[in-house]
């Protein structure tokens, strides 16, 4: 992780990394039922979505700052809305049953959270190391 106190730790030790990559291997599951003139629309961008999260988590987790960290999980907060907004106009469409995307739908939601609250613990950090240089 980017220095400045934090422990450095393995994106893969992250639970919110855990639980996003677990998301990603959902949304390829469920989007196999999507129809197959789907395959290079809803199917692509929704997969593509998901992957991004995850993705961005690591990567940011290789950044030399905590400012350039706090940008990725930002990235990543975003791609994770985008999905969310996918899987619901996949099941508004009628592509996937609600009962199905309910718990995926909850698990966004703890995810969102988990994202916010990093993003902010790692912001935080970055404010108090820039007032004790001054």
């Amino acid at each position: 992780m980017p220095s400045g106190g934090f422990r450095l730790q393995r994106f893969t030790e992250l639970k919110v990394w855990q639980r996003s990559h677990a998301l990603v291997l959902k949304v390829y599951h469920l989007t196999r039922a999507l129809p197959p003139d789907e395959r290079f629309g809803l199917v692509a961008q929704l997969r593509r979505a998901a992957l991004s999260v995850p993705t961005n988590i690591a990567e940011g987790s290789k950044r030399q700052s905590r400012q350039e960290y706090a940008h990725f999980l930002n990235i990543a907060e975003g791609s994770l809305v985008e999905t969310e907004y996918l899987l619901m106009v996949s099941r508004d469409l009628g592509f996937l049953e609600a009962k199905a995307l309910s718990a995926v739908l909850s698990e966004i939601d703890g995810l969102a959270r988990m994202l916010h609250n990093l993003r902010t613990k790692v912001e935080q950090r970055d404010e108090r190391s820039s007032s004790r240089k001054q």
